[in-house]
């Protein structure tokens, strides 16, 4: 063995030099490279070095063996308990589901058998598990503390009272989305709207706070006329809009951005909008530029 080891290792350290004295030789159809058939030795060679390590282990452990043998221990079977066996065991061994079920063994039958007989058939006088009693008390006992709770004293809410609080719940967080979304619209975001309410809404705001300039009708007094198609910065609803959000200082328009939330100036915008077209008399001369 101890040749075979060294013949590979000799072998492996010759290699690259047997490698660099391979004369290149053209492959033809019954041919193989000189390379593939060296490696395919040195694989070959590798295979038998391990099957003879593996059976030069496997011949020392049973040489080792035949010079020292270790006794064979021998298990005795174990026996099985019959049936009869397996119940006087148990019988010995108190069972807490025994206990918990009212169960009773199968011995103790004829003892429980009621003098009542039809056909054959006996009834056993078994009772009814305590557990079974306490769930059946216990649910009285919640149906009693239900009705004083809900119907005698009134200290919860029935499904028809819960049905409503919960409408006003999610209205309230309705008005909270919509508020909070009203209050992200810019000059860029808003849009132009000609729904009743946001027309009423805008009227309501615009009489509050730009009447005063613009007249009860938007006729114009101090400020121009926003009923006719002269605009001087933009007749869009995004002109509109950042118009009265930043102002107009040079020309005496206040900033309202601190003053009316976006919502709110979003509503003003649009109503000033549905007045194109109203021309209420006495209306201000055309200012800026026209626009359809």
């Amino acid at each position: 063995m101890k040749r075979l080891i060294y013949f590979f290792i000799f072998f492996t350290l010759s290699y690259p030099a047997l490698a660099e004295e391979v004369v290149v030789v053209e492959e033809t159809a019954g041919n193989l490279p000189f390379n593939l058939l060296i490696s395919s030795f040195a694989i070959l060679v590798v295979i038998l070095l391990i099957v003879a390590l593996v059976l030069l282990k496997t011949f020392k452990i049973l040489l080792a063996e035949t010079k020292n043998p270790k006794p064979l221990i021998v298990t005795k079977p174990k026996k099985l308990l019959e049936y009869e066996d397996w119940m006087a065991v148990e019988k010995l061994k108190p069972s807490i589901w025994n206990k918990v079920l009212s169960l009773r063994p199968l011995s103790e039958e004829e003892g429980q058998k009621m003098e009542h007989e039809f056909d054959g058939i006996v009834e056993l006088d078994n009772p009814t598990p305590p557990w079974f009693n306490w769930l059946f008390y216990g649910s009285i006992a919640v149906a009693i503390c239900y009705m004083l709770y809900y119907h005698v004293f009134d200290w919860g809410k029935l499904q028809d009272d819960e049905y409503l609080v919960e409408l006003v719940e999610a209205k309230a967080a309705k008005d909270a989305y919509l508020a909070k979304s009203g209050n992200a619209i810019d000059e860029n975001s808003v849009k132009e709207s000609k729904e009743a309410s946001v027309i009423s809404s805008g009227m309501a705001i615009y009489k509050t706070n730009c009447e005063a300039c613009h007249g009860d009708k938007g006729q114009g007094t101090v400020g121009p006329n926003l009923t006719d198609d002269f605009w001087l910065h933009g007749g869009k609803i995004n002109n509109v809009f950042k118009t009265i959000k930043y102002g107009v200082t040079e020309k005496g328009m206040i900033s309202w951005e601190k003053t009316l939330s976006p919502k709110q100036i979003s509503e003003v915008s649009n109503y000033i909008k549905s007045l194109k077209g109203s021309n209420p008399a006495n209306g201000k001369a055309p200012q800026g530029v026209k626009e359809s």
